[in-house]
């Protein structure tokens, strides 16, 4: 599948600019005065960063998830979605306390700018195992009113495909082992992904 060929444009320059983006964002959220006058500028200066993507935005705190909240759809522009999903990624992430200002200098941020979604067809668990790619996939899975993504990012900590796909079910409120004995709707996506030095 290729990517968008215009995601593959995204450099490490754009890169710093998002996460810092996201830290400004934050900072000013908790009323911290930020000194990076001149970011707007430079975001200015990049078109590409007013196209519309998918975008999630994680937090670290340590090495571990301290929240990550994104949307999947390319329904803003890069600079807005990254705006949006670090608020809600730091202070609405239901599985976290909303985070606190002495916690922030421990935080590492990463930005993800997502490729559209591409509906996986597969016969069987089997197949399924065959078609997804560990560690270049991010898979969406469906059922019903229940639905969960995986960044390809969480390859790093469940490498084994069956693994993902349960841990994932579980994300969804589903069994973990659903995906053998039920169709689900699987859909697929890239990410060209960001993280603070």
């Amino acid at each position: 599948m290729a990517k968008e060929e215009w995601i593959k444009n995204l450099t490490k320059k754009h890169g710093d600019l998002l996460v810092r983006l996201a830290r400004k964002t934050i900072s000013k959220e908790l009323g911290e005065s930020v000194e990076d006058s001149s970011l707007d500028d430079e975001i200015a200066k990049e078109e590409i960063l007013n196209k519309k993507a998918g975008v999630f935005v994680t937090l670290l705190k340590n090495g571990e998830l301290r929240g990550c909240i994104g949307t999947i759809m390319p329904e803003k522009s890069i600079i807005e979605g990254v705006k949006e999903n670090a608020i809600n990624a730091a202070f609405n992430d239901p599985r976290f306390p909303p985070l606190s200002k002495k916690e922030l200098k421990d935080i590492k941020i990463e930005v993800s700018v997502l490729t559209p979604p591409k509906k996986l067809d597969y016969q069987g668990p089997e197949d399924l195992l065959k078609k997804i790619r560990p560690n270049v996939d991010g898979l969406i899975i469906q059922k019903g009113f229940s639905k969960a993504t995986f960044l390809p990012q969480v390859w790093e900590k469940l490498p084994n495909p069956e693994d993902f796909l349960t841990h994932l079910c579980f994300k969804a409120g589903l069994p973990g082992s659903i995906w053998k004995t039920e169709p689900l709707e699987v859909y697929t996506y890239e990410v060209v992904a960001f993280e603070e030095d």
